[in-house]
């Protein structure tokens, strides 16, 4: 059913990312699908640029990438899990590796507000543009 399943994972949070992964293994298991883990990272605001090193972009995707690797070590599927590091608007980046690598699913957490009351009842905004502008099937895990 499903060839190529999309989990983005926020390292700043990753055990958000559990129940998304958890989800992605169960149907990419049952599918023979594999598993593209991607991470956005900011791009580095350009009032910012003067105060940090030269090679900050390059070092963050290097432990981006290196976390991604831990994480893809400990879902256990070998060779059909692969990571990609991406700069710039969140939604954006996951939409356009969805479509880079031809996914037919990304499955994403979203978390609920602490407060209870009718924020609880909203998706976060980059779950919600991805959900709303995906040209493949999303499905949401709340966390």
């Amino acid at each position: 059913m499903y060839k190529c399943i999309l989990v983005p994972i926020d390292l700043g949070e990753p055990d958000l990312a559990k129940p998304a992964l958890a989800a992605a293994l169960m149907m990419a298991s049952q599918t023979g699908a594999v598993i593209r883990l991607v991470n956005v990272l900011p791009l580095t605001p350009a009032m910012l640029a003067a105060y940090v090193p030269a090679d900050f972009e390059s070092q963050q995707r290097k432990t981006s990438e290196e976390a991604l690797g831990i994480i893809a070590n400990e879902i256990g599927l070998g060779s059909r899990v692969s990571c990609s590091v991406r700069h710039g608007g969140v939604h954006q980046e996951i939409l356009e590796e969805a479509k880079a690598v031809g996914a037919d699913l990304i499955v994403m957490s979203s978390h609920r507000h602490q407060k209870p009351g009718v924020r609880a009842n909203f998706m976060g905004s980059n779950t919600g543009h991805v959900a709303r502008y995906a040209k493949c099937s999303v499905f949401v895990v709340r966390s």
